[in-house]
């Protein structure tokens, strides 16, 4: 017994016609008398009582009616299911952070639009190293990872910015130069104790600019860490300035570094061959994201 068998049967038992059933399922009557026939036969049971003039259920016919029905819904739950998962609809998506990727606002941005779009498409998160965001999304373990670029890449890796801002200074409120909330000359820094976040580019820059290189006391991770040692006065730091907006710890303040401005950015990471039809739509609304140079 095939589908068409079990179609061909709920047609006929609801259109009691044969030969309307059989314009209706775009078979020739005597086709349709044979797949009944061949129902029949499974089934070792008549399902019709038939004369000249009528065709009616008989009591096999309305108890495998029940079933039949229920037979091609779920049928057509299981074909809508796999199509949908096919069109991305469904399944689930693993997404890995650092935590300047939350404090910058665009996995949010992302995370929220895509469950507006796909609210059945399950999505996980979770807060990592960038070595490690790297080295689980290119083994499998995550689908999409969000970092404070530049990162080294492997070349099944790609990147898309969607944010950016521009590198300031963290410091201890008590601290001599936080005093004239004027802009610092990377050169003013040179011997003073830096407090390293794990994105280095911001420091490097500085460092490079002001002709030293810097006195490294402490690399404590992520940003919230690295700010609770400005506050206890371990030294400064070079962060994104997106952090003067959204962190506001007693005994931090911020000042803006003088000269061009260094661009700090936050990208998306994912794999260039991606399969799984609900990572690719997420990576394509993520490419839609056109960031200002």
């Amino acid at each position: 017994m095939d589908l068409k068998h079990l179609r061909a049967f709920v047609t006929v038992a609801e259109q009691l016609h044969f030969a309307h059933s059989a314009e209706q399922l775009g078979v020739s009557p005597p086709t349709l008398t044979a797949q009944i026939q061949a129902l029949e036969r499974l089934l070792q049971a008549r399902l019709f009582q038939r004369t000249r003039r009528s065709v009616a259920l008989t009591a096999a016919g309305e108890a495998f009616l029940v079933e039949a029905r229920a037979a091609l819904a779920q049928v057509e739950r299981a074909l809508e299911t796999g199509r949908r998962a096919g069109r991305g609809q469904l399944g689930r998506v693993d997404i890995g952070y650092v935590g300047s990727a939350v404090f910058s606002g665009a996995l949010q941005a992302q995370v929220l639009h895509f469950r507006r779009r796909w609210p059945q498409v399950q999505l996980g998160t979770c807060e990592l190293p960038t070595a490690q965001l790297v080295q689980q999304l290119e083994e499998g373990q995550l689908d999409v990872a969000f970092v404070r670029t530049p990162v080294v890449l492997p070349s099944s890796v790609a990147s898309h910015v969607v944010a950016r801002d521009r590198f300031c200074l963290a410091l201890a409120a008590d601290h001599p130069l936080a005093g004239s909330g004027q802009a610092l000359a990377s050169r003013v820094l040179a011997g003073e104790a830096f407090v390293a976040p794990e994105q280095g580019l911001g420091l490097r820059e500085v460092a490079r600019r002001g002709r030293f290189d810097p006195h490294i006391v402490s690399v404590p991770g992520s940003l919230q860490a690295v700010l609770a040692q400005v506050a206890l006065g371990a030294g400064i730091a070079v962060v994104p300035s997106v952090l003067v907006q959204v962190v506001h710890l007693p005994n931090v303040v911020y000042r803006d570094i003088a000269g061009a401005v260094i661009p700090s950015e936050v990208a998306a990471l994912f794999r260039r061959h991606e399969r799984a039809p609900a990572v690719r739509q997420l990576i394509q609304q993520i490419r839609q994201v056109k960031c200002p140079a």
